[in-house]
């Protein structure tokens, strides 16, 4: 019996010894999270405008109302990978045509309003989550996260992690190209 018992701590540190290892060798792109929303309507929501900002705030109307697909991205003004992304969703929304929805996650309207200013607004819309509850509803893990939404309300596509470089962009843009959207004409 105390050979059994002996030979317990090395099974037990084996044991966790190879969960880590597993877990630091996996191939584990955190931009992959599922989500149980892929293929179903967008959550309800019906956020109100950051104060003083100008810009519409954001409801489950406003997904559909044109008929093809957007882009909704959950970002703050505390984020700094949500400033790395800005410039690409920018460009998207200017140069490929995207209708670009934004939730102001978690942050203070004078935040907001200031970095808005300063970065250039490339929103359509932008509905005010101050309190956090839209970010549970959608399945958030943090910010910033992306999500392409078909014209008839359909959650296509799910992008965990700010949108920057060259293969995060042709992710997006294919996503939203399999949503249906047409791009301008050159």
């Amino acid at each position: 019996m105390k050979r059994i018992l002996w030979f317990l701590p090395l099974i037990v540190a084996v044991a966790i010894g190879g969960f880590a290892l597993w877990g630091l060798v996996a191939d584990r792109d955190p931009s992959r999270i599922p989500s149980v929303l892929i293929g179903r309507p967008a959550p309800a929501i019906a956020l109100d405008p950051v104060p003083e900002l100008g810009t519409p705030g954001l409801s489950t109307a406003d997904l559909t109302a044109g008929g093809r697909p957007v882009l909704v991205n959950f970002f703050a003004s505390w984020c700094v990978p949500c400033k790395a992304e800005h410039a690409v969703l920018s460009r998207l929304a200017r140069e490929h045509g995207v209708t670009l929805y934004g939730v102001n996650y978690k942050d203070k309207a004078d935040d907001a309003r200031r970095w808005l200013n300063d970065l250039g607004n490339p929103y359509a819309r932008i509905g005010w989550d101050n309190s956090g509850r839209a970010g549970i509803e959608w399945g958030i893990s943090g910010v910033p996260e992306t999500f392409v939404i078909r014209g008839d309300g359909i959650v296509v596509h799910r992008y965990v992690g700010p949108i920057v470089g060259a293969d995060a962009q042709q992710e997006i843009l294919s996503a939203l190209r399999e949503a249906g959207l047409k791009e301008p004409a050159s």
